[in-house]
């Protein structure tokens, strides 16, 4: 049992590492197209679907209005998003992506697939991580969800 209390056995220490390295590896290929991590979460999700609600889009990346909102802002004021409110329910506001969003799409995901081909993930290796972490977040979601919290 004393192996398991050391810090290096501790699966929560590997995923902090890890993530920390992941936020590095994107902060240095985003920072050039003037994006932060969060703001390419945004225009991953509505490169797979643009004219998205915010509502919708704070799901999809489970984030809340506080955070979403001058995160979008910010976006908008930068030439990657706009924003507008529904014509039919005033409530609703649509995010869409701005021709800058459509034209930098390639070279983005041209350079994160570059940096992380330089990490020597294989193809099998990144889709087993990929299983795996879905697995691992299904897992503590359910119980999270069990456990009322």
């Amino acid at each position: 049992m004393k192996d398991f209390l050391s810090l290096n056995s501790q699966l929560c220490f590997a995923v902090y590492e890890t993530a920390g390295e992941f936020n590095k590896l994107y902060t240095s290929v985003l920072q050039p197209f003037g994006l932060t991590y969060p703001q390419y979460l945004v225009l991953l999700a509505l490169w797979e679907k643009d004219e998205i609600s915010m509502k919708e889009l704070g799901t999809r990346l489970d984030l809340g209005t506080g955070t979403l909102t001058p995160m979008i802002k910010r976006m908008q004021e930068n030439g990657w998003v706009r924003k507008e409110r529904s014509q039919e329910d005033e409530r609703k506001v649509y995010i869409y992506l701005e021709e800058k969003a459509h034209r930098d799409q390639g070279p983005i995901t041209k350079r994160v697939a570059e940096e992380i081909q330089l990490c020597n993930i294989s193809l099998s290796e990144y889709d087993e991580l990929m299983m795996r972490l879905n697995e691992l977040h299904q897992k503590m979601k359910e119980r999270s969800n069990s456990s009322g919290a």
